[in-house]
């Protein structure tokens, strides 16, 4: 008996497919690069779109604290971004 053989069509398909998948991955790595989060720029939540990973939701965190420690914004304004922000993380 011989072996079951992949038609072209489906060597295709599986081709097109892995392209797919890579064209997604490095989207997303590059979105992901793009977030460089300056010391002196202020967060503000609405300057990022929708489908931020949770590392970057995380990253943004880190820095609204940091221009806090540093007085750069107030108490009020902090716990608004600092809301908003964990109100995004995604929950699995």
């Amino acid at each position: 008996m011989s072996a079951n053989r992949s038609s072209f069509e489906k060597l295709q398909r599986d081709r097109a497919k892995k392209a797919k998948q890579a064209l997604k991955r490095e989207k997303k790595l590059d979105k992901s690069a793009d977030i460089d989060l300056d010391e002196e720029a202020r967060v503000s939540v609405s300057d990022f779109g929708e489908d931020l990973s949770a590392a970057d939701l995380l990253k943004l965190v880190e820095t609204l604290h940091k221009q806090f420690d540093d007085g750069k914004i107030s108490f009020e304004e902090f716990e608004d971004q600092k809301t908003e922000l964990f109100a995004r993380l995604p929950v699995d």
